[in-house]
């Protein structure tokens, strides 16, 4: 007869009982391996009989080495879980590692938007449709790995029209084309081929992310059908190359020319001419006479009509005139 493990008491197993019937605390075990085993299989995990102590296992483990295993177990699950939580990102068109690098740079330039949800109504009535947009992101139901669902406003049904698994990107100088495929196959159009979104981003330096609407869409060809959407983003803008206008060249000249005389004029005065005070300035006298030499050249490029040139005479009065005489004329008359 077997001995227990609590307090040396003897308890014996009858044939076909659990493992964890032990005294006092034996029902509470005993439910946590039977729990611990329905998880396991509900999760499509097959444990061995062993490790969850079913009626028929015929032989004990220690106590802690269940709890033990049960933790380890419960944590793999969560990890599990995690995985398949995992939110789906844009997956290029191709086989893995091999992507475009430039496909690659245009995804990674395009992260700020990841995080955003954009959303437009279109139609009135029955024909009223929601659709839902997002960058590399699942939208919708977050179950389907759609980047891209058509929503009927009157019923609720929801169409991807294309998915994340299957992007393409390329660019052009201020526009991005994003492509989903790989959506809800058609009913009867289009050959019955699977939807596919393009998404057209254009650049508009005022927004991060705006206006997103459709455009249109193509259903009337045979194969090669689409939706057409469009949206502005600064993202989508080349790079402005900045550089001086000629302008700001010529001022920049301007100043470093002036500051080179100053500065030198000053030193040469203060240390070859020995000048002090103001008279270290260079060209002081020029300086001070310039308000002057300005005006002069004003009055003589902006007067139409000439000075008045003062008289080389003055004019005498009355009172300093002396009288006359009258035979100051006479040695002028023929005799």
């Amino acid at each position: 007869m077997p001995r227990g493990l609590v307090g040396g008491a003897v308890a014996q197993r009858p044939p076909g009982t659990s493992c964890f019937r032990f005294p006092e605390w034996s029902p509470a075990r005993r439910s946590l391996g039977r729990w611990l085993c329905r998880e396991l299989w509900n999760r499509g995990l097959r444990p061995a009989p062993r490790w969850c102590c079913l009626p028929a296992a015929s032989r004990m483990f220690p106590l802690y080495s269940s709890w033990r295993t049960g933790l380890l177990l419960l944590l793999a699950m969560a990890v599990r879980e995690s995985w398949q939580t995992e939110e789906k990102t844009c997956d290029l068109v191709g086989e893995k590692d091999k992507e475009s690098e430039k496909e690659l740079a245009l995804l990674k330039r395009l992260t700020p938007l990841f995080n955003k949800s954009f959303e437009s109504t279109v139609g009135q009535g029955q024909d009223m449709y929601i659709y839902m947009f997002r960058v590399c992101r699942e939208a919708g139901n977050h179950t389907s790995g759609a980047g891209l669902v058509q929503i009927n406003k009157s019923n609720g049904k929801e169409t991807v029209v294309g998915r994340l698994n299957r992007t393409q990107i390329f660019n052009g100088s201020n526009w991005i084309m994003l492509i989903y495929k790989g959506g809800d196959e058609y009913d009867s159009h289009c050959g019955k081929e699977q939807r596919r979104a393009v998404v057209m981003i254009s650049c508009n330096r005022h927004t991060l992310a705006d206006n997103f609407n459709p455009v249109f869409e193509e259903r009337g060809k045979v194969q090669d059908c689409f939706y057409l959407f469009e949206i502005d983003s600064s993202l989508a803008c080349s790079p402005e190359i900045s550089h001086l206008s000629v302008g700001s060249i010529l001022l920049v000249t301007f100043a470093s020319l002036i500051a080179v005389y100053i500065i030198g004029g000053f030193l040469y005065q203060r240390l070859v001419v020995g000048a002090k005070g103001m008279e270290q300035f260079p060209h002081l006298a020029f300086w001070q006479d310039l308000g002057n030499l300005v005006a002069d050249g004003c009055d003589f490029v902006c007067r139409s009509k000439p000075r008045n040139v003062p008289a080389a005479y003055r004019g005498v009065g009355d009172d300093q005139l002396g009288e006359e005489s009258e035979e100051r004329d006479d040695h002028l008359l023929p005799m």
